[in-house]
């Protein structure tokens, strides 16, 4: 599958992606990309974001590719039941622990626990040795349970635009083989 084949669906985590986040460097890059917008996004509601990814994903005319980013991740996976729409893969980066009662801001437990069943598409979780939202273990025995291919990034802190991550060649390359792998049928 190609880019353009896709609606590729990018879904940041708390507080959103900013303007230097490679989540929002892929979106202005690429052609079909479009950000799930949450109403809210310093004071996450599962609930609400869970609809907002479905409404998307329901919305979309073509099959579609997710990105999602800490608090995206389990936002996505209690969205799956709601979808209604083919969705071709997923692309999962740093999830954080939403069952770790040391999770600040606190409510954000609100997301958790993750379920655990396989995922009906293919995907991709990528995984940091030194994520301070969730380990490297955690992040292995739910991608694990999901049938997804963890990817290990090393020390690579939340992967994001603080830890350094801001262009990250090395994710624009695994996901354009990801992609690549994916059936546009």
């Amino acid at each position: 599958m190609k880019a353009s084949d896709a609606d590729i669906l990018i879904i940041p985590g708390y507080t959103n992606s900013g303007p230097s986040h490679w989540q929002s460097r892929w979106e202005a890059k690429l052609s079909t990309a479009r950000r799930v917008e949450q109403a809210e996004w310093t004071k996450p509601v599962r609930e609400d974001w869970i609809a907002r990814i479905a409404e998307e994903v329901n919305a979309s005319t073509r099959p579609v590719v997710l990105v999602a980013h800490s608090l995206g991740v389990p936002s996505v996976i209690h969205a799956i039941p709601h979808f209604r729409n083919r969705v071709a893969g997923a692309f999962l980066v740093a999830p954080p622990d939403v069952a770790n009662p040391d999770i600040r801001p606190k409510h954000l437990m609100t997301f958790g626990p993750y379920p655990r069943d396989p995922l009906p598409f293919p995907s991709i979780t990528v995984a940091s040795r030194n994520d301070p939202f969730g380990s490297y273990e955690h992040a292995d025995e739910i991608a694990s349970s999901w049938g997804s291919f963890l990817v290990d990034a090393g020390e690579s802190g939340h992967i994001n635009a603080d830890s350094g991550h801001g262009p990250w060649p090395e994710g624009t390359m695994v996901f354009a083989q990801f992609l690549g792998r994916l059936s546009a049928d």
